[in-house]
Parts: structure tokens; sequence; C-alpha cells
């Protein structure tokens, strides 16, 4: 990989959600910030969508890791699940025992009870899913029923829900009018301006151990932002392959061409002038050509040293 090359400690823009790598970006510290208020506030849901590749899943394993100490959090990652199933979910969750011949209204009183018993210890309970938008209809209603058990003064569970713009759209469903009107705070995450990505690409590189000048012109850095929507997943594939474009020739600097052949190879990537999407192929086409060569000769030299030493 480019690693060495570049003189990085580790690889930048690997699509697992890292929070090593987590930027102050505007829409990211806001939506965090919307979190934690609404979490003090200790009422209803809390709902945080953004399309695909915005960052969801990073700020949410960001907030479980800031939870302070009187918070104990249930984290549900896929939420593909039948009422009776989440309500197994979030039991085992909260550290419950369960036996295989137990009811779901037995369940529900167990769930209830250790609810209890957290709240007379001091501590909050927030259940946090991920990928909300799979949740069935009779799995939101049933969270919503969770909302309902309480004491005199406070809440016993808070719920925080993670989701794609789909989200948004099943929320509009009469039936599910109700939850709709117990989400007490929401925010959407836009995508981000060609500047906010600059200072992303750069920091996630600082971060990664490079310490030399600027790789990306902001030319470039203004295309990927166009191919890429602004989402910063798309950008991370992006810059990724550009990088390997400009290790497998050798140079210190990504080239126009190393992005818009990187442009052309990522699928979801806003499409190029035809002209220049050809271009970008045969670049590619050229550049696996040229290294394969190379893989040819290293290993020629190999066998030849092989045979010498025999």
């Amino acid at each position: 990989m480019y690693q060495q090359h570049f003189g990085l400690d580790q690889l930048p823009f690997t699509l697992t959600p890292n929070t090593q790598f987590f930027f102050g970006l505007t829409p990211h510290v806001e939506a965090l910030q919307v979190l934690q208020t609404a979490i003090e506030n200790g009422e209803g849901f809390i709902k945080v969508t953004g399309e695909v590749g915005t960052g969801k899943t990073l700020i949410c394993r960001k907030l479980l890791n800031e939870l302070p100490d009187n918070y104990q959090c249930a984290y549900v990652p896929n939420p593909y699940l039948n009422p009776d199933e989440l309500r197994w979910a979030l039991a085992t969750e909260l550290g419950i025992s369960l036996q295989d011949n137990i009811n779901q209204q037995q369940l529900t009183g167990l769930i209830q009870n250790r609810l209890l018993e957290l709240n007379r210890q001091g501590l909050k309970v927030i259940l946090v899913l991920d990928e909300a938008q799979a949740l069935p209809n009779k799995s939101l209603e049933t969270l919503r029923l969770f909302t309902n058990l309480e004491t005199e003064s406070t809440k016993l569970i808070q719920v925080v829900l993670f989701g794609q713009p789909e989200l948004d759209n099943r929320l509009q469903d009469s039936q599910l009018r109700q939850l709709k009107q117990r989400i007490t705070f929401s925010y959407s995450l836009r995508p981000l301006l060609w500047d906010e990505i600059q200072a992303y690409v750069d920091y996630r590189l600082s971060i990664a151990g490079y310490r030399g000048k600027a790789l990306f012109s902001d030319k470039d850095i203004k295309l990927i932002s166009s191919a890429a929507r602004g989402i910063p997943r798309l950008v991370n594939v992006i810059v990724n392959k550009a990088l390997l474009l400009c290790f497998a020739e050798g140079g210190n600097k990504v080239l126009t061409k190393h992005c818009k052949a990187a442009i052309v190879d990522t699928e979801d990537a806003e499409p190029l002038p035809t002209s220049v999407q050809n271009r970008g192929w045969l670049y590619i086409l050229l550049i696996i050509g040229a290294s394969l060569v190379m893989l040819w000769v290293t290993n020629a030299d190999w066998l030849s040293t092989l045979r010498e030493s025999i």
C-alpha cells in the first residue's frame, strides 16, 4: 500500500467509522450538541437523519464514547427486529438474565424492573438504534411504549434514533403519529462544503502521520467534492484511490488525472463527461499494466538471483 510512500502510520481513508479520525465539522458538531442537549433534557425520542455515508455511525460512536458515567447505554446496531426480538435485544443490553421459555409479558416486566433498579442507582438509560429506518412499524410502536415507563418525575428510558431520510418518510405514516409527537429533538445532517472537505482530508492525513506539503490542490478538492456530492464516505473512497494511483506512478503530489481516474472508478460518484471517463479508464488500465510489468520484472529478477545462488 501507499503508507510508507507518503510517510503514514496508518491508512487515513478507510470506511470503518473510527472516532480517532473524528473532525469537528459544523454539521457533525451541531448534531452532537443537539444529542447532548436532548439527553440532558431527559424526555422523549431524539432523531438524527442523514444520507448514506454522511457520518451518522461515526457520530453515534462518538456520542457513546463521551456519555458521562451516570448513563447506562443499550446499543442496537442492526434494528431490523420484530417487537419480540427488540425486547430481547434491549433485555440483553441491560444485562438481564433470561430463560428460553419466558413469555413477552414476563420479559416486559423484567425490563421494567431492571429500569427501575438502574434508576434507583442514579443511572439514566439510553437506547440507541442505528439504521433505524429498518425498524418495522410494530417495532417502532414497541419503542413508543417503552418510553411510557416512568416514575413520577422522570422517564426510565430515552430513545435515540439514527437513520436515513427514509425514516422521516416513515414517520409521516398516520399509524406512527403518536411516536412522531414524542420526538422532542431532531437533526438532519447536510452534505459537506468543498472547503470543509479540504479541511477534512488534511486532518485525516495529519492524524495518519503525514507531515509533508498539501497532497491535493484546491481545484482537485472541488472536483472530488462535486463528484462525492459532499458525502464523507464517497470522499474517502475517491481520495484513497487517487493516492493509490499517485503511489503507483511514484509521485509525491496527487494530480488532477489521478482524481478523475478515481472518480471514474467509483460507481456512486457523480459521472464526469464521457470523454473524461474514457481517458480515466484508459489511465487506470495503463497503471494496472505498468504495475503488472513491474511485478513481473521484480519476480524475474528474484528468480534469476535464486538460480544463481543455486
